[in-house]
């Protein structure tokens, strides 16, 4: 339930960056890349996972200010590896 959004480092727009401190960017609306694990159909929704930094699928049933984003390919693996997430628009 401490979601904000998905780490970004390829951001198209960076708030307060004139700020001191170190900086993460996190996308909070649009398409972005995501680390993921486990069996993905696009559309499921996506939450945290227990590996830090990683989502995994719920299919469509989440509790609100535990989605992560919305899958938009496909993904199954084990492993963990990298899809294209809807973020902000679930």
């Amino acid at each position: 339930h401490r979601v904000a959004g998905v780490v970004s480092d390829n951001a198209a727009y960076i708030m307060n960056n004139e700020c001191p401190g170190n900086k993460v960017c996190i996308a909070l609306q649009g398409r972005v890349p995501c680390r993921v694990v486990g069996k993905i159909k696009k559309g499921d929704l996506l939450v945290t996972s227990n590996i830090l930094g990683v989502a995994v699928s719920v299919g469509g049933n989440a509790k609100p200010g535990t989605i992560v984003g919305k899958a938009l390919e496909d993904f199954e693996s084990d492993h963990i590896g990298t899809i294209e997430v809807a973020v902000g628009r679930t």
